[in-house]
């Protein structure tokens, strides 16, 4: 018989982030900046730092930036903040330059993490940063959370180190490096902070700041959300629950399986759906009042102690033990497993706590991870967008030449300048993407006032504003106020997706508030145009046809980018994104909706090369549909892997992840090695001459020697560009080689829309 689901550990209690008594040091008022030097600090009337935060990215204090919010946020506790952004991690000097902190060191790599920053998805440095003023590369190091924290160490050895930001939240655990093509340890362990924080860090920060200004150690701050930080042992009065327990089909101490998306799949296995049987037994609680909710008997727990059946630990008590860094390293499998029962932890409502040993013997310590936090309110998150920011980067970037707004250009600022975030998170739930292990799956909204307000204060008081916002969303455009039905159900569901395979049922898809908040947005004095740059959820768009014509006929800019990845049903299975024909009904609306506003608008699709579970011919079949429908990609994204994501999992052990883990389970086509991948690449850009002789060997080779030719059927010509090499021989009087050479009779111009070219 199936225990009643356990909702009363939903944590709907968290301690406001405005309640907390202010620091004795909010008497100095707010600083035009966060500063940057002593002589700043000097003018603020400060003799120290209460907290310094050290990033990777140049200082722009503005909410689309971490470090702004984290240093305002405390800020606004009443704690003195420094700023020492991207220092010269050389030496431990330039992190002395603010002073001893008083109270601990905030380190982040930065909005990105270092290694994505640095390189491309080939694993070549890159030669700008967006971050950085002039957007001049190689202003951090590699890993540069391990580095800084190892400098803040040098500098002031003393001082609790916390370590927050998306590389630390994307390495909590052991996980795959791409970039050296092993597995790593937690960073928390390489790093040697004190504490790391993971996720949206408002609440636990300013927990943290306060209890360390009340004198408590950090190493007993073990009991805040969001956190990780080393044990040596599991204390008295925990339950440790083994992962492999948690992995199983089916109901697992009276959790929903995730994987059992719908009812008719569920019913073919005979079984129900875990969505309704969640529903039907918190029905039956509320209905019972059951309180509190009994435990059900627990064979493991009985095989641990030796004393008959137990009951199952309370979720606030109970911690899963992953395999070890030690195991993970050595074992795919072992890995695969980890990776899903981490994602299996990660809603806040049910989550508990992880470990993970690192080392043996008398060097064995354990990693702990507390479970997410706490998801903000919308006052709170009003609270964080209304702090008084100075929406602009400091001073200290000031252009000698005189550009107009007086800066440095620092490309990142250049693109959200005129931008405002409405949410937070996402449910979409993408297993290449990262945004829900840092951001996590339930939206957090801002009020529409709250909204309003940063439109009129980009008006009023940002250099250069022509009256047009550049966008209005967040990491999806039209997520905003979107979730569960129930806060009981989304408090127990453990599903990894709310749309995937199709829509839940228990998800509210209204997009009336967002449609309301464009409409009032527009019409604010000195606006002339609201746009929306982010990025399109359109499988929810089309849940709202009002929507989508509201969208389409004021708030777009002739283009609108939406994220199909893919055509074929192999690789869009492996993502959890839907098949293409969300993507046509999408289209056929978008098209509509132009026509009968008079407007000749565009989408651009985005695709993704060489993403696990894409086979050649899938690719092959992306190319011809993209043909077919007259695209041609100048920018493509090869498939990254992050680390933790579930697909940089598959990549690196072939397993899937998103299904049960077993030495015999499902194999995954894992795109690997140089060539392939150039060939997954070459597909989306089937219209660039320079790929054609790779794609004629693969289509020869793959039997399909039919989509060559010079007919509008054909994917790529029989016939050759000159090209740079030929015509450079051809100058010198020399022989090129019959590569390089073009069969006679071609048409350089053929199928490319392009003028002829003149001849040389």
């Amino acid at each position: 018989m199936n225990a009643l689901v356990d909702v009363s550990f939903f944590p709907r209690n968290a301690k406001p982030l405005n309640s907390y008594r202010k620091f004795w040091a909010a008497r100095f008022g707010t600083a035009p900046f966060l500063p940057m030097s002593r002589a700043e600090m000097t003018q603020l009337g400060w003799d120290s730092c209460d907290i310094v935060l050290v990033t990777g990215d140049a200082y722009v204090d503005h909410p689309s930036f971490g470090m702004a919010v984290i240093g305002r946020m405390l800020e606004a506790q009443g704690f003195r903040v420094g700023i020492i952004a991207q220092p010269d991690w050389q030496s431990p000097d330039p992190f002395r330059a603010l002073g001893k902190p008083n109270l601990f060191w905030g380190v982040t790599a930065g909005n990105m993490d270092s290694m994505i920053n640095r390189y491309t998805a080939d694993r070549k440095i890159r030669s700008d940063d967006a971050y950085t003023a002039g957007d001049v590369g190689g202003k951090r190091p590699d890993r540069a959370a391990i580095v800084y924290s190892q400098r803040c160490r040098e500098a002031f050895p003393d001082v609790p180190i916390v370590l927050g930001g998306i590389e630390g939240s994307l390495r909590r655990i052991a996980h795959y490096d791409y970039w050296s093509d092993k597995v790593r340890r937690s960073i928390v362990v390489d790093s040697k902070c004190d504490l790391l924080l993971y996720g949206n860090a408002e609440r636990a920060v300013v927990e943290i700041a306060h209890r360390l200004a009340a004198k408590e150690s950090v190493h007993d701050i073990v009991d805040v959300r969001g956190t990780a930080f080393v044990r040596r042992q599991t204390p008295d009065g925990w339950f440790e629950i083994d992962s492999s327990s948690v992995d199983t089909p089916g109901h697992v101490e009276a959790h929903v399986n995730p994987y059992l998306m719908i009812s008719d799949q569920a019913r073919e296995n005979g079984a129900t759906c875990a969505r309704e049987d969640e529903a039907q037994s918190v029905a039956d609680q509320k209905n019972a009042q059951v309180k509190p909710l009994k435990f059900v008997p627990n064979p493991q727990m009985a095989a641990m102690t030796g004393k008959g059946l137990h009951k199952v630990p309370p979720r606030d008590k109970s911690v899963i033990r992953l395999p070890s860094y030690e195991q993970v390293k050595s074992d795919a499998v072992l890995y695969a497993h980890a990776n899903r029962v981490l994602h299996l932890e990660t809603n806040p409502g049910n989550a508990r706590c992880l470990v993970q040993a690192h080392g043996e013997g008398m060097t064995a310590r354990d990693v702990w991870i507390t479970p997410p936090p706490i998801p903000l309110t919308t006052a709170e998150m009003d609270a964080v967008f209304d702090l008084p920011y100075a929406r602009s980067p400091h001073p200290i970037y000031a252009d000698e030449n005189g550009s107009h707004d007086g800066v440095t250009k620092i490309p990142a600022w250049e693109m959200i300048r005129f931008s405002v975030n409405i949410m937070r998170g996402c449910f979409g739930g993408c297993t290449f993407c990262s945004i829900t292990e840092h951001e996590g799956r339930i939206i957090q909204s801002r009020s529409e006032a709250s909204v309003l307000r940063e439109i009129e204060d980009i008006r009023d008081k940002v250099k250069g504003f022509t009256g047009v916002i550049s966008d209005l969303g967040g990491p999806t455009a039209n997520m905003y106020r979107l979730g569960c039905k129930s806060p009981e159900i989304e408090a127990a569901c453990r599903k990894p997706s709310c749309v995937f395979p199709g829509i839940c049922s228990n998800l509210t898809t209204d997009h009336g508030p967002l449609i309301q908040m464009y409409r009032k947005a527009r019409s604010l004095k000195g606006i002339k145009k609201i746009l929306i740059g982010s990025g399109l959820r359109y499988d929810l768009a089309v849940q709202s046809p009002e929507y989508v014509k509201e969208l389409v006929t004021h708030h777009v800019g002739g283009y609108l980018k939406i994220a199909p990845e893919h055509t074929e049903s192999g690789p869009l299975t492996k993502m959890m994104k839907p098949g293409i024909g969300s993507y046509d009904k999408f289209k056929s609306m978008f098209d509509k909706f132009s026509a009968e506003a008079g407007k000749k608008q565009f989408l651009v699709p985005y695709f993704i090369a060489a993403h696990p579970g894409t086979s050649d011919e899938d690719m092959m079949n992306l190319a011809i549909w993209l043909k077919k429908n007259g695209f041609r990609a100048d920018q493509v994204q090869t498939f990254y892997p992050s680390p933790m994501a579930t697909a940089t999992a598959m990549y690196h052990t072939t397993k899937n992840p998103l299904r049960k883990i077993t030495r015999d389970s499902e194999k995954v086509d894992v795109v690997k090695g140089e060539k392939r991948r150039r060939l997954h690449k070459a597909f989306l850009r089937y219209h660039d001459a320079k790929h054609w002789p790779l794609l004629r060997d693969a289509l020869k080779a793959m039997g399909r020697s039919d989509l060559i030719g010079n007919g509008k059927h054909h994917l790529i010509p029989t016939w050759q560009p000159l090209s740079d090499d030929y015509q450079s021989a051809r100058r010198k009087n020399s022989t090129p080689s019959a590569a390089a050479s073009p069969k006679r009779g071609s048409v350089l111009t053929q199928h490319t829309g392009l003028p002829p070219r003149k001849k040389s």
